[in-house]
């Protein structure tokens, strides 16, 4: 088996309406997502991130390119690659008539496992997710965050080789959202991959190896969260109260932005102390915070990741 767990090149999907200009979804997208890692695909709606997943987890063809999992062609032979993957998909919502037991224990059965084994896997992760209490309600009755846990309780039970995670935390409250995380991180730890894509750039930072960050059907930018905050010119960022009087003085640590009298500068950790000095000497106030990954992404497409 590949050592590439997915791998797209020169992938593109163009969508055809009667009577509407064709609309370019992919642009020739490059992708490899090696095994056991965690990959998350960053975009704003509309970036193209649900066609590559549905296009990946053999939902829908590709207009040209090539894409494979595990060494498989996705397109040519999708039967043969589905075993190997699961899917949450965005706003997926589970059987209506099902309770989360019976949704996560007929997902199983259908895919081959055996009466004890599928017994076990539904426990197990229906107490991850923390369902055990909602277990044998109808789902119908559930809350939209419940719902949304079932689906990655689902998922997750499966251990599939590769998971597909289409936002898969959307609608839950922080408490449900790191049981997600540490259930996604204890999947990898057995052998899983992930690719996720997300809004919460937290999540995104919190749970990746690596990121890709797509925009209008292309990647853009690859590398770790760490790699991309040190691309805005540096890991910290110092607020100076009345700086921007004298901003000047501060031009050679970084990049300086001035938002009324407070100035703002991003600097690498080793000049930290020398700016800080000149700061004190100067009679200046000023405090330290981290470049956040929205920083970045800021700079690298230039809107913010929820801006249409």
């Amino acid at each position: 088996m590949s050592d590439l767990a997915l791998r797209s090149v020169d992938l593109r999907k163009t969508y055809v309406g009667k009577g509407a200009p064709p609309v370019e979804a992919l642009s020739g997208v490059d992708l490899e997502v090696r095994r056991g890692e965690r990959v998350a695909l960053l975009g704003r709606n509309g970036a193209g991130k649900t066609t590559f997943l549905r296009i990946a987890s053999t939902l829908l063809r590709p207009t040209s390119g090539t894409i494979e999992v595990f060494g498989l062609d996705a397109d040519r032979l999708p039967e043969r690659v589905r075993p190997y993957i699961a899917v949450v998909p965005q706003e997926g919502k589970p059987f209506f008539h099902l309770t989360p037991r019976e949704q996560v224990y007929t997902y199983l059965r259908s895919r081959g496992l055996g009466r004890e084994s599928a017994h076990a896997r539904t426990d197990e992760a229906l107490e991850r997710m923390g369902l055990t209490e909602f277990a044998d309600r109808l789902s119908i009755t559930l809350s939209g965050g419940q719902r949304q846990r079932t689906m990655v309780a689902t998922v997750i039970a499966t251990e599939a080789p590769l998971l597909f995670l289409d936002e898969p935390s959307i609608g839950m409250d922080p408490f449900a959202r790191r049981s997600v995380w540490a259930s996604f991180r204890a999947l990898s730890g057995k052998g899983s991959t992930i690719l996720l894509t997300t809004h919460y750039l937290d999540e995104a930072e919190a749970l990746s190896d690596r990121l890709y960050i797509v925009e209008r059907g292309k990647v853009i930018v690859n590398g770790t969260a760490e790699q991309l905050k040190r691309s805005v010119g540096g890991t910290l960022k110092v607020a100076i109260a009345r700086g921007a009087r004298e901003a000047e003085k501060f031009r050679s640590f970084g990049e300086t932005v001035a938002d009324g009298e407070t100035l703002t500068i991003v600097v690498h950790p080793e000049r930290l102390g020398e700016l800080m000095d000149l700061a004190v000497r100067s009679g200046l106030t000023t405090t330290v915070g981290p470049v956040t990954l929205e920083e970045a992404f800021l700079r690298v497409v230039g809107r913010s990741i929820d801006e249409d």
